[in-house]
């Protein structure tokens, strides 16, 4: 099976040696966005609730870049450094997503790059 290299400056361009995004077929890994605005590379300002909501714009755009969006998202694994901030990943993702909802993980971490309080992968099925 072929795989593709997802690319898009609408995203935070990738700080490692990582792809943004990774097609097999129909199946795209979304790498992890922390919440950097992709024109600067500089962290979002704002408190967490302004974090949660840029993290999923870079994976909106990574998503689109592939070829689909947040829809088609169906794994979604959320990284907080405080996990008393997980409801309000509920309410900005209802913001994000309707029903049927992905399958997802919430893990408390210690720390995240850039000294971030989110970071979000995914996993998306087109077709």
């Amino acid at each position: 099976m072929s795989r593709e290299i997802i690319r898009t400056d609408q995203a935070p361009q990738a700080i490692g040696t990582y792809s943004q995004a990774v097609k097999v077929g129909d199946t795209v890994y979304l790498s992890g966005q922390i919440p950097l605005v992709p024109e600067t590379m500089e962290m979002v300002d704002g408190d967490i609730e302004q974090q949660i909501r840029r993290v999923f714009e870079n994976l909106q755009a990574v998503a689109r870049a592939a070829g689909g969006s947040l829809a088609d998202i169906v794994k979604l694994n959320v990284f907080l450094t405080d996990l008393a901030d997980f409801p309000v990943v509920n309410q900005v993702m209802a913001d994000y997503f309707i029903q049927p909802y992905p399958a997802r993980a919430a893990i408390g971490v210690a720390a995240l790059p850039k000294s971030a309080g989110v970071e979000m992968d995914a996993i998306m099925q087109l077709g």
